[in-house]
């Protein structure tokens, strides 16, 4: 009874550790990223195209927002590729060093009026690079995670480094919020900087506590056996067709409404409402918190009644409240705009993004599981990216009513519901055993037909 008791404290010290690892490299990641949508929407309009009229401009500032999404598939393709062929660490590690850099030097740059066109390309070259780390971060830190947690609890230990997203919109939103303080003057010649450089504090802890977690049992097992596929890519496309199509639909929600609720929603208070920024920036700080303590308790669920009915559960209420959220906004009451902020980012983007990781894991096998995450959590990630640009545009086309905008979010989560359906349970099956031996046995199926 005492060894056995040990035995189990051990393993959930080296869960704890392991998880551990994979939040604390993802938070900066996502403070990276987060931390570039916000400056988006509140200033880099005026540092990097200020020839443009203030809308204009904004939509300028978006798109270079979404460039970065743009890079991510090639970022997950690349990690991917290396992470099913070489191990999930050294993936790990390299990610963050780029995603880190990235952000380091964005800290740098001049702006438009120090060198003129020269500013936004130098930004848009430094977001490609922030998109690619991005990239082979998302499957790395989920994968590094799942394939160590016990079966029945990997939707609860999922959930810690997926809280990790709500984390770093918090820290990145409450920066900026502090930095917002400043007189405009001095936010637009250097405070803006400040939350920018400031990364690379997070970015030494990340990398200091990644360089000593283990390699996954999964992928540890599979390398002695010497069943690593030789293209990862091809293989996936070859083994999982429907699953890499059903991934990328049912993750157009999550990433559609997270850029609507954060991104795009703090400009449209802002410049549509004529309301201060600490409005939309409070209440996305007061979701973030909530969000990160939820998302390993929405994984717990999934534990018990499997991965589809949350994910449903979340997309659902994304199509139902679509409409809501902007009602809500438009009343300029404090109250309500915090009430639409917090229950469309806790029951919409959240609850899906808490089972996502581990849902998405469990579809694909071992020797294809980093490519097929990061492929079909990246690619759908292009659509994200350029949503705000979107949404901006639909704003424009509606003579500055949100109702397209919201139809968009409502169509689009519909759409993952719908493929959310069609897709298999997935919470009972043994992803270090039984999906290999699945694999083994169809791939030598194929073989001797």
């Amino acid at each position: 009874m005492d060894r056995l008791g040990g035995k189990q404290r051990g393993e959930r010290v080296s869960m704890r550790k392991v998880a551990t690892a994979s939040f604390a490299g993802a938070l900066m990641e996502w403070y990276d990223f987060f931390l570039y949508g916000t400056a988006s929407a509140l200033v880099f309009n005026e540092l990097f195209f200020p020839n443009f009229d203030p809308t204009v401009g904004t939509i300028a500032a978006f798109a270079t927002f979404g460039v970065g999404f743009v890079m991510r598939p090639v970022g997950g393709a690349i990690f991917g590729h290396y992470g099913d062929r070489l191990g999930r660490k050294a993936m790990l590690i390299l990610s963050i060093l780029i995603m880190g850099g990235g952000t380091f030097l964005i800290g740098l740059l001049p702006t438009y009026q120090s060198i003129g066109i020269w500013a936004p390309i130098l930004l848009v070259v430094l977001r490609l690079l922030q998109g690619i780390g991005l990239g082979g971060e998302y499957g790395g830190a989920a994968l590094m995670t799942i394939e160590h947690s016990p079966r029945n609890q990997r939707g609860f230990w999922a959930g810690v480094p997926q809280s990790a997203a709500s984390a770093g919109i918090l820290l990145a939103t409450g920066v900026f919020a502090l930095v917002s303080l400043l007189p405009q003057s001095q936010l637009l010649s250097w405070g803006w900087r400040v939350p920018f450089l400031i990364s690379v504090l997070l970015l030494g802890v990340g990398l200091y506590i990644r360089v000593r977690i283990a390699e996954t049992p999964a992928f540890t097992r599979m390398k002695k056996e010497g069943n690593e596929a030789r293209i990862p890519l091809f293989e996936l496309l070859r083994s999982y067709p429907k699953n890499i199509f059903l991934t990328l639909g049912a993750r157009l929600a999550e990433t559609v409404s997270s850029n609507i609720i954060n991104a795009f929603g703090i400009a449209y208070l802002t410049t549509q409402l004529g309301l201060s920024k600490s409005t939309g920036l409070s209440g996305i700080l007061i979701a973030s918190a909530i969000g990160v303590l939820v998302c390993p308790l929405f994984g717990a669920i999934s534990d018990r009644v499997g991965r589809r009915p949350v994910y449903m559960a979340g997309t659902g209420f994304l199509v139902l409240f679509a409409f809501p959220f902007f009602l809500l906004l438009d009343t300029r009451v404090l109250a309500l705009i915090w009430l639409a902020i917090i229950a469309g980012y806790i029951f919409g983007p959240t609850l899906v993004f808490a089972v996502q990781s581990v849902f998405f894991t469990e579809l694909f096998g071992t020797q294809v599981r980093y490519s097929g995450v990061s492929i079909a959590y990246q690619l759908s990630s292009i659509v994200g990216g350029v949503t705000p640009l979107i949404a901006t545009s639909l704003l424009a086309a509606g003579g500055g009513k949100p109702w397209l905008v919201a139809a968009f979010l409502a169509a689009i989560s519909l759409l993952s519901f719908a493929c959310t359906y069609l897709a298999t349970e997935t919470f009972r099956n043994d992803i270090a055993e039984a999906e290999e031996d699945r694999v083994r046995h169809t791939m030598m199926a194929s073989a001797e037909e």
